[in-house]
């Protein structure tokens, strides 16, 4: 069976298999290829009908009873120029009184194309009088039927701008009715036939105009205004403010919307519906068409009601539920006005009608608001309808005697609502005998102004509440500027509401352009207002009036020159996207956000902008959108704005995580994306590392592994077994670092703290007592996760402390994270099958060479600090006794065991461990390690405090300092140096300087080369930071005695060697201030014995000493003449503070004038 279109309503086609006796000249189905007529009236001719369609109904009466044949009319017109020779103007006379418009308008178009225009039919079809219609209405229940349907009056009288559209339409079921008429009409009339697909003519440049006029309005009218800007832009030549610009000399057409509804069903004209006195009888019609036909059109009638009545009611569940919704708006505002009334100690009015105005009637007024206030949800869908939606509803069925209410844009007034349905206000008039005129111009003494804007305003009070958004959407424009800067948040509801309920579109986006430029500067406190506002404007109108009202305001502002209105766009972005189409959350906004984040400067609009990416992560469902989103992260990390950095990891980071863990590529995508580029940054960095590059990455895997943890958990075995119910210990505060933002807490990823509590206690056990077998997520991270982090660590290096306490923080998060159990059994034997601290591996190239690498410190203080516990803490105790132990016996580098005690002696928790570890070294029977710990005692004294300085560190230095081995002694010499730089107590620093001095003067010690070099450089390297008493009464002296000593130096090589590094120590020591008695005595003698030295030993260095040494008589010499004015100026001074003293007392006597401030300057006469 053929669907049946509700809006032409045609027989089947197995109706038209019932007919075998039709032949070509009785009436055929529209199945066979004529369209067929309206509902209304089987008789009259469609809307678009044409003239082929017409040829073939030879039986059609006329309308006007005067028996003429269609297709007489229509052979007097096709035979017109050939015999008879009959008048143009008669045809067109006769097609017009029998209202044959349609035939006529062919009639008229034909004439026209062969420049034969008529005056009669021209001033007939651009006359718009002629086409007037009024709204359709539902045929009557007693409305007699006919073989096509309820017979209405002809739908063929339209309007002409209708017909013309709908004439050109590309319908395929109207092209396949058209093709069908046409092999059934002689070829000479074929010729005629112009719509026919196969001579269809191009579009005409008028045609093209009034299309896109229409085009352009219905774009505009369904919210789509970034299509209908792009639309106009291709458009230049075209104002599409204006119907006239197109050309055509008619009335503008309903609209796209109209045309397609009405398209071959259209409504009856106002003519229509006032002349009821044509028919036809039923006996005048064929009697098999009756027969046949009768059965079987009520059904196609049900058919069509039962699709209208859907749509309806569709409509009408919308309207209810927008109904509940105001109605509790309503009843919540009613209990609000009550309280301030109370408040107020003011009578309460009899009416809470929000929409409506006092009225003269209280009788009718009370009632009606009596029964709104009775039950709120009783309010019709009509009261409803008029705030977001400007069609007319009819009032419900329940109700038949309620007046019909409809909010179109008919030309005659029409109820707007029950408050516009009340009698008009009752005045007293007096008993007096005046005429109209004396009256008016006896009250225009009374000065009312009407003329003006604001007058017009005043003196139409609004009567409904369409009335008032339209008179608020005239007002506030005019308003605003005239608001305080500081108050106009005030203004925010106002225009929101406004502009949410306006029905003008142009109008609306003209109040939210002013909501964006409300305040030219807005602070946090006003932006977060407005964003309010804009949140529940999107939540009240939906997805579609967003994307097509919001958005270009935040498009318009984002390159704005204030950094505050840039700042409000990055902040709506986000804000807005729980309320955008999918589709623009993904593309538009996606792409406006990428844009501001290369291309602002201010910090504050970038940290906004990562932000707001960071919630459209949390709403984008396209996965395409992945790989943009991964270079949004990396580009975000490397901003070098710190804020922008950490709402990269509170937010961007969490929310980006989340996606992908749904995508199921977190462990098999992301994270092996980011260890790929740490490994290629680290192959490049042979001759120099990118540690800004390494950090950026290496932070982007810190802040993964809450969710790679939770992935693991939720992947678990176990998880389908975890339950919420009956005693579930509560979590150790200190189980899980502390995250950056919310976002990256465990609990927050998994649900609840209860159930992540429940998860924990199954994951412990599995752990434990059942392994990981069939565990993916964490086998991953066990078997491929570890191994390749542990072989990027050992590529580091370790000399670089930066690096060493990036990998160690992340070391120290990813155990504490995955718990106590997994570091005890996963991740501590890894690392010990690679160090190997075994005494059989001592001499191993291999062991030392790990030992060597930033395993060591990495594991020390990463692995084996996150559980502070006694068995911990003697783990990483012996830990580093073994390294330092195996290092000085395999005279290997110490940089690892260095890097080691920096990064913990860092934490004052570890001072005293580290100690306990030095004084191991302290008493160990090897030199090589007691060398190694008096080294290690220079790292860690100055982080440590005095007292432990006091009490550990000088007595094992002491003890140090007596060994038997001089190597040993040699090595305390630097920590005794750093003593003397950080420490304050005076009895410890003349403890310190008698042992130092001891080194200087004891005879035992006068060939030591080696203690000398020592000696000079601590002293270069402290001299400047050290007491200005010790430098000058210690350092300076004993460096003046070892070069003067040095120039009787034999042998050369130790000569060259000393005098180096004495250049070294003046050099640092000449940024210092010394005394003129120090600098004549020790300082000046000492760089010219340096001085000789280099004469023959490095003359390039020479020539810097000469230039030092000037310098330094300069300065002597200068002191002395400053010295010598340093008497006079005390005197002049004296003099001068006399003279200033007077000068001011003078000036402050002058109170009165400025003329009187002149005198004081005057010279005496």
């Amino acid at each position: 069976m053929a669907s049946v279109n509700p809006f032409n309503l045609s027989d089947s086609e197995e109706e038209a298999e019932r007919r075998p006796n039709e032949t070509i000249d009785t009436e055929r189905s529209p199945s066979d290829g004529a369209p067929g007529p309206p509902p209304g009236n089987p008789f009259s001719p469609p809307a678009d009908a044409e003239l082929p369609t017409l040829l073939l109904s030879s039986n059609r009466t006329s309308p006007s009873g005067e028996g003429i044949p269609v297709s007489a009319a229509v052979t007097s017109a096709m035979a017109g120029s050939a015999e008879a020779r009959v008048s143009v103007d008669v045809i067109a006379a006769q097609l017009l009184r029998d209202q044959y418009i349609l035939t006529a308008l062919e009639f008229h178009t034909e004439l026209l194309e062969a420049g034969r225009e008529l005056p009669r039919l021209r001033d007939y079809f651009s006359n718009p009088g002629n086409f007037e219609r009024q709204s359709g209405t539902p045929p009557a229940k007693d409305q007699v039927l006919g073989p096509g349907g309820p017979l209405n009056r002809a739908g063929s009288i339209s309007t002409l701008d209708s017909l013309d559209f709908a004439r050109y339409s590309d319908d395929g079921n109207r092209e396949s009715d058209e093709r069908v008429a046409e092999s059934e009409v002689p070829s000479q009339e074929r010729k005629n036939f112009k719509s026919s697909p196969e001579i269809q003519e191009p579009i005409r440049p008028l045609e093209k105009r009034a299309l896109n006029f229409l085009v352009n309005e219905y774009l505009l009218k369904n919210e789509y205004k970034l299509s209908s800007i792009t639309f106009s832009d291709e458009n230049d030549d075209q104002d599409f403010e204006l119907w006239d610009d197109v050309g055509l000399n008619i009335p503008k057409p309903p609209g796209l919307l109209q045309l397609y509804r009405n398209c071959g069903n259209t409504l009856p004209s106002a003519r229509d519906t006032a002349d009821v006195s044509v028919g036809v009888d039923f006996g005048d019609l064929p009697g098999n068409c009756i027969a046949q036909d009768t059965p079987k059109k009520p059904d196609l009638l049900q058919q069509q009601q039962t699709e209208v009545v859907q749509e309806l009611e569709y409509q009408i569940s919308l309207l209810n539920n927008e109904k509940h919704s105001l109605a509790e708006q309503i009843k919540k505002l009613q209990s609000e006005i009550q309280t301030l009334k109370r408040t107020v100690s003011s009578p309460p009015p009899s009416s809470l009608n929000l929409g409506s105005q006092s009225s003269s009637n209280p009788a009718s007024s009370s009632s009606t608001t009596t029964a709104r206030s009775a039950d709120p949800l009783s309010v019709p869908p009509t009261d409803n309808g008029q705030y977001l939606d400007i069609r007319g509803v009819s009032e419900p069925e329940s109700k038949p005697d309620a007046p019909s209410t409809q909010t179109t844009s008919q030309p005659h007034p029409q109820p707007h609502n029950k408050l516009k349905s009340q009698p008009p206000a009752q005045f007293d008039q007096p008993n007096r005998n005046l005429s109209p005129a004396f009256q008016q111009a006896l009250l225009s003494f009374c000065r009312m102004c009407s003329d003006s804007r604001l007058g017009a305003e005043v003196s139409r009070i609004a009567d409904s509440e369409e009335s008032v958004m339209l008179m608020l959407g005239r007002c506030l424009p005019h308003i605003v500027p005239n608001v305080l800067l500081a108050k106009r948040e005030e203004l925010i509801p106002l225009i929101l509401c406004t502009a949410c309920l306006h029905p003008e579109p142009k109008e609306r986006d003209q109040l939210l352009h002013i909501l964006f430029n409300l305040i030219k500067r807005p602070d946090d406190e006003q932006r977060q207002m407005i964003l309010t506002g804009c949140v529940a404007f999107a939540k009240h109108v939906g997805p579609t009036r967003v994307e097509a009202e919001l958005l270009p305001q935040c498009w318009e502002q984002i390159n704005h020159k204030y950094p505050e209105r840039r700042l409000l766009v990055a902040e709506s972005c986000g804000a807005l996207a729980p309320y955008l189409p999918k589709e623009i959350r993904s593309s538009l906004v996606l792409s406006m956000l990428q844009q501001m984040l290369t291309e602002d400067k201010a910090d504050m609009v970038r940290e906004a902008v990562v932000k707001s990416l960071g919630i459209i992560m949390g709403y984008i469902d396209d996965p395409d959108k992945y790989s943009q989103g991964f270079e949004l992260m990396l580009l975000s990390l490397a901003d070098p704005s710190e804020r922008v950095v950490s709402a990269v990891h509170q937010v961007f980071i969490p929310a980006f995580a989340a996606w992908t863990t749904e995508l199921g590529s977190l462990y098999t995508g992301l994270i092996p994306s980011l260890l790929a580029r740490i490994e290629k940054l680290l192959a490049q960095g042979e001759h120099g590392l990118d540690e800004h590059k390494l950090h950026v990455f290496l932070s982007a895997l810190q802040s993964l592994i809450p969710p790679l943890f939770a992935v693991v958990l939720q992947n678990a075995p176990f998880t389908s077994r975890a339950k919420l119910h009956g005693d579930i210990p509560a979590i150790e505060v200190t189980r899980f670092p502390r995250p950056a933002s919310p976002l990256q807490d465990v609990a927050t990823i998994i649900g609840s703290r209860e159930m992540l509590s429940a998860l924990l206690l199954l994951y412990d056990h599995q752990l434990e007592h059942e392994g990981t077998t069939g565990w993916e997520s964490l086998l991953w991270v066990v078997n491929q996760l570890l191994p390749q982090l542990i072989e990027i660590v050992g590529r580091i290096n370790v000399t670089s402390s930066t690096c060493v306490h990036e990998f160690s923080r992340f070391f120290w998060r990813f155990c504490r994270t995955f718990g106590k159990i997994f570091t005890n059994t996963k991740v501590k034997p890894q690392f010990q099958e690679i160090l190997r601290l075994s005494e059989e591996n001592v001499d191993a190239s291999t062991g030392n060479g790990i030992l060597t690498k930033a395993t060591v410190p990495i594991y020390a203080t990463g692995v084996l600090t996150c559980y502070n516990q006694e068995e911990d803490r003697k783990l990483l105790v012996g830990f580093l006794e073994d390294v330092m132990t195996t290092l000085s016996l395999s005279h290997a580098p110490l940089d690892s065991l260095k890097a080691a005690f920096v990064e913990l002696g860092a934490n004052p928790v570890y001072h005293e461990l580290l100690l306990t570890v030095l004084w191991y070294g302290v008493v160990h029977t090897s030199a090589l390690v007691r060398c190694t710990a008096a080294r290690m005692f220079e790292l860690l004294v100055k982080g440590v405090n005095e007292t432990l300085v006091a009490q550990r560190v000088v007595p094992a230095l002491i003890t140090l300092s007596s060994d038997p081995e001089i190597s040993v002694r040699i090595s305390t010499i630097p920590a005794f140096g750093t003593i003397m730089e950080t420490v304050t107590q005076k009895e410890l620093l003349e403890r310190v300087k008698m042992q130092l001095a001891s080194f200087l003067e004891d005879p035992q010690y006068q060939d030591q080369h080696s203690l000398h070099m020592e000696i000079i450089r601590t002293f270069g390297r402290v001299g400047p930071n050290a007491e200005p008493r010790f430098r000058d009464e210690f350092v300076l002296p004993h460096l003046h005695k070892l070069a003067l000593a040095n120039n009787s130096q034999a042998v050369e090589s130790k000569r060259i060697d000393i005098a180096t590094q004495l250049f070294e120590a003046y050099s640092a020591l000449s940024c210092c201030f010394i005394s003129e008695e120090v600098m004549v005595n020790h300082f000046l003698p000492g760089l010219r014995c340096l001085r000789a030295d280099m004469e023959q030993l490095s003359p390039e260095h020479e020539a810097i000493l000469s230039s030092m040494i000037k310098e330094c008589e300069i300065k002597v010499e200068n002191r002395g003449m400053s010295d010598a004015q340093g008497s006079m100026s005390i005197a002049s001074s004296l003099v001068g503070e006399d003279a200033k003293t007077k000068f001011l007392s003078k000036m402050g006597q002058l109170t009165t004038s400025g003329a009187m401030l002149a005198n004081v300057f005057q010279r005496k006469k």
